[in-house]
């Protein structure tokens, strides 16, 4: 790991076994993410994107190892989060932290929006009472909220509220790395812009790192520096949010963005319809995992697994195509 890596994901995989019979017996692997390798550099923003089904949220859990991995490396800040002990998992939680997808179920009914914000700090035994109070007024100012909402609890905010204070929940440790699991796919159109200027915000008072996983390619191009496509939980392509968006390499990228929608009624796309449903991740296809849906497929894709190779600088594909 250098100086300029923050996070270092080496071969990455979470298997969920299939279990069957009266002794429940292990029969197979739903294989949820499969060899996923990538560095994250401190202040930067890498965007995850993909179909559903593809591993984004099961990798970033497996990261914080909310999920325990089945296999692979998880270094951050040269330290294996994987063999990490119990007592010092704790301590490094403190440096990860991750904001949910759904705003209504990660937080407690029963916590008063001060007590959601103070129980991080006193796990941790952060700052005295009196500077834990100071503190969530300030969470609370910072995410655009009035520091006077402490005592009202979670039904009485709108979704976007309610995100937001997701989000100063996430900062009340002072964590490095923020994994963010679709923050906004739950909130309007207008309510997701402001809740991506907040996270920009953050991120350059903060100094934050960001894996910002969605599926929603115009959101990942908005505030993303470099973008991570999966499928069927291996890696596709991977290179900076420009150029995958100006030149994107695998036909399944290009896919992705044919789907976007264009705001102008008189322009024209070519769109690139996948024929099929995405395979079962428990039974994947023998190669290329995209070739029973690639419009280009070749003989050789049903046989091997493409390599991940540089096809340009900092411009990554897993293709034959580029062989």
């Amino acid at each position: 790991m250098t100086a300029e890596t923050l996070l270092r994901v080496e071969d990455l995989k979470k298997y969920f076994p299939i279990r069957k019979g009266v002794l429940q017996r292990v029969v197979g692997n739903v294989r949820a993410v499969d060899g996923i390798s990538f560095t994250v550099r401190p202040g930067e923003t890498l965007g995850v994107v993909g179909e559903s089904g593809c591993g984004k949220s099961t990798m970033a859990r497996t990261i914080l190892r909310l999920i325990e991995p089945t296999s692979g490396v998880v270094e951050f800040e040269g330290k294996n989060v994987v063999t990490l002990t119990k007592s010092a998992m704790r301590e490094m939680r403190r440096e990860m932290q991750i904001v949910f997808q759904d705003p209504y179920a990660s937080l407690n009914p029963r916590y008063s929006i001060g007590k959601t914000l103070l129980d991080p700090m006193e796990i941790h035994h952060l700052y005295t009472p009196a500077q834990r109070k100071q503190r969530v007024a300030q969470l609370l100012d910072k995410v655009g909220l009035d520091p006077d909402y402490t005592n009202r609890f979670a039904h009485e905010f709108s979704g976007g509220q309610r995100q937001r204070i997701g989000i100063a929940r996430a900062l009340t440790v002072n964590p490095k790395l923020l994994i963010l699991d679709e923050p906004v796919a739950a909130l309007d159109v207008s309510v997701q812009s402001q809740v991506l200027n907040l996270l920009s915000d953050l991120q350059d008072d903060l100094g934050l790192t960001y894996i910002f996983v969605a599926h929603d390619l115009s959101v990942v191009r908005y505030i993303s520096d470099r973008v991570l496509v999966l499928y069927l939980g291996h890696m596709a392509e991977l290179t900076d949010a420009d150029e995958l968006f100006a030149n994107p390499l695998h036909p399944y990228t290009r896919a992705l963005l044919s789907a976007v929608p264009v705001p102008d009624p008189d322009a024209k796309r070519e769109r690139i319809i996948l024929k099929g449903d995405l395979p079962s991740p428990a039974n994947p296809p023998a190669g290329c995992p995209f070739h029973t849906r690639c419009p280009v497929a070749m003989d050789v894709c049903s046989k091997e697994v493409p390599a991940w190779q540089e096809v340009k600088p900092g411009h990554r594909v897993a293709c034959h195509l580029y062989q």
